[in-house]
Parts: C-alpha cells; sequence; structure tokens
C-alpha cells in the first residue's frame, strides 16, 4: 500500500509523509510538518507547522494540531513543537498547541485517545495510553501521567499535576494536583478511593494492590510510607510526592470508604 492523498488537500512542499499514510479531502499538512508511517489524516483535519507524529495516528475530521499557543505574550515566530508518540487518535475537533516556549516542547505519549473537542494546552506533558473523554481541556503546562483517565468535561488548571493511573470524574474541575492511583471528583474536587478498576486492568493486584492501599490510608491520616514494602507502584508514588508541586494537592472526602480489590 502507498500513501494515498485526496486531490482536494493540501500539503505543503516540506512537509514529510512516511509510507501508508492516507490524506482525505480538503485536509491541510503545513510546511515543517513530519508524520509517520501509517497515519490517516481526516478529512479537513489540520496539521500546522513545527508539529511532528510518530507511526499510526489518525486524526478524525476537523481535529487540528500544532496551533500556536493561547498566550498572549507568544511571538507567531518562535520556533516551538508539538511532538506525538504513536497510534493516538484525535477524534473530530480535538486540538493540541505547540510549546509557548523558544525550542520548548508539547509533549502527547503513544496509544492517547482524545475525544471529541478535547484540548492540549501549550507546554503539556501527556504520558502513554490516557484518555479524555469529550470536552476535556487541560490548561498550560499540565503534566498527566500514564493511564490517566479523564470523564467529559473535565478542566485543568495550568500547571496541574494529574498522576500515573488517576481517574477523574466526569465534570470536575482541577485547581490543585491529583495524586496517581487515585479516583478523584466532587466539587470542591477531593480524592476519595484508589482507582479499583484501572489497577486491576493494569495487572495491579494482590500484594501490589494491598500496599497502595496502606498507602492511601496513611496518607489520608498523614502518616509516614516508610513502613510499607517497597513495591514499583509504592517508589512511583513517593518519586512523585518528592517532587515540589505548584499548584498544591486535592485533600480528601471526610467519609471513609473502604477499597475493594
Amino acid at each position: 500500500m502507498t500513501t494515498t492523498i485526496h486531490p482536494t488537500a493540501y500539503i505543503a512542499s516540506d512537509a514529510i509523509l512516511g509510507e501508508n499514510c492516507t490524506v482525505g479531502p480538503f485536509a491541510v499538512i503545513e510546511s515543517r510538518v513530519e508524520i509517520g508511517a501509517g497515519c490517516r489524516i481526516g478529512a479537513h483535519a489540520v496539521i500546522q507547522p513545527y508539529t511532528q507524529l510518530g507511526s499510526g495516528n489518525t486524526l478524525h475530521p476537523h481535529a487540528v494540531l500544532g496551533g500556536l499557543p493561547q498566550d498572549l505574550n507568544f511571538n507567531a515566530e518562535t520556533v516551538s513543537w508539538l511532538v506525538c508518540g504513536d497510534n493516538n487518535v484525535f477524534r473530530e475537533g480535538c486540538t493540541a498547541h505547540r510549546s509557548a516556549k523558544e525550542n520548548g516542547e508539547t509533549r502527547i505519549g503513544s496509544g492517547c485517545f482524545f475525544m471529541n473537542h478535547s484540548h492540549v494546552a501549550h507546554d503539556c506533558q501527556v504520558g502513554d495510553h490516557a484518555i479524555f473523554a469529550n470536552n476535556v481541556a487541560i490548561g498550560g503546562h499540565v503534566e498527566v501521567g500514564t493511564r490517566v483517565f479523564m470523564g467529559g468535561g473535565v478542566v485543568v488548571h495550568q500547571f496541574c499535576r494529574v498522576g500515573a493511573y488517576a481517574m477523574v470524574q466526569g465534570t470536575t474541575g482541577l485547581n490543585m494536583d491529583t495524586m496517581p492511583f487515585t479516583l478523584i471528583g466532587g466539587r470542591p474536587a477531593k480524592h476519595y478511593k484508589l482507582n479499583t478498576v484501572g489497577l486491576r486492568r493494569a495487572g495491579i493486584t494482590g500484594e501490589r494492590y494491598a500496599v497502595l492501599s496502606a498507602a492511601f490510608r496513611l496518607l489520608r491520616n498523614k502518616q509516614s510510607l516508610a513502613q510499607l514494602p517497597d513495591t514499583e507502584e509504592l517508589q512511583m508514588l513517593k518519586q512523585w510526592l518528592a517532587i515540589k508541586s505548584k499548584r498544591g494537592t486535592h485533600g480528601f472526602m471526610d467519609v471513609r470508604v473502604k477499597d475493594r480489590q
């Protein structure tokens, strides 16, 4: 199979397309764009300058990648990037912007799924296998860990962190950090238990799950984690907690909920 380009599509002369790509009607691929093998660019999708896509990505109609940062101080002549890994899906109306810093990067990992009208702002870092439901919007400099799920309409303030394996309840507003491995929701947002289903699907069960459950109870009571076995997940949690937060961390619900494996 060779690359197929619809006659109505526009592709800049210096854009680079890998093998076996498909470009649909009225799609626009601008200058200084690199697209890996096997990508599918849907009708009316737009890929703007300084965007790099790995292999196997799919852009549905009207997705726009690599747009200028929504930053009033940004100079449009600045060279900055949007860099995406492999096998991501960008559904209709999805947008992701390049960095607001000279030679900076907005970075999206691999295997992510961005549903209709979700948005990734400038200088964000999104890990592998993240899922953004419809109308999720994350502000500039947000960090989203591996296998995070964000429900519909979630909004995240600039400079917040959402830890790996977290699940955010739909319509939640996050203006502080979300701890890894947890479920969070409410108004104001609070952690209320471990992301039991997500952890099970990721193979984090048995003793590994039990250690996380114990760690969650200790953190809820503001106690040290030093007494717990040093599992891979606990190391991840400790490393995350050791990084100084720019926004602080959301608290816990007052009502205790028993975690079940």
